[in-house]
């Protein structure tokens, strides 16, 4: 499960993601991409589940880059415990996505066998997404 190796502080305030994504809402890396349309967290699960579906469906050829990680650690208290006597226990870790965020890139493959595998990818993810081509992207030249 993905998660950081180590954090400066073990609680974080929620904080709410205002607004469009301001950096890493373009392609950078692959031809293909799924895009957030909206704003939520995205734990470690959701993005192995999603990375899984992709590999699997590309038959692990090509190549994939997850361009979201979850940094954030999330708590929770136990279930039963009256309020107050502080914040609760690190349950786990999350990435917050604003729109326009790109969420998965895939490069290497046809653009079927893209389109595919990242739609599989978004429906693992509790989040709409859009599927994005690159701008110079050339159909006819065969990968």
């Amino acid at each position: 499960m993905l998660q950081p190796k180590k954090t400066k502080y073990r609680r974080q305030q929620d904080g709410h993601p205002k607004g469009i994504a301001q950096r890493g809402n373009q392609l950078a890396f692959g031809s293909f991409g799924i895009k957030s349309l909206g704003t939520i967290w995205i734990t470690g699960r959701q993005i192995e589940a999603a990375r899984v579906a992709v590999t699997r469906y590309m038959q692990r050829q090509g190549q994939i880059w997850i361009r979201i990680f979850p940094d954030k650690p999330i708590t929770r208290k136990p279930a039963d415990v009256r309020m107050g006597k502080g914040k609760g226990a690190p349950e786990g870790f999350v990435a917050p996505v604003s729109p326009g965020r790109m969420l998965i890139e895939v490069e290497g493959v046809p653009f079927e066998v893209a389109k595919e595998a990242l739609r599989l990818a978004a429906q693992k993810l509790p989040i709409a997404t859009k599927f994005v081509v690159r701008r110079d992207y050339d159909p006819t030249q065969n990968v």
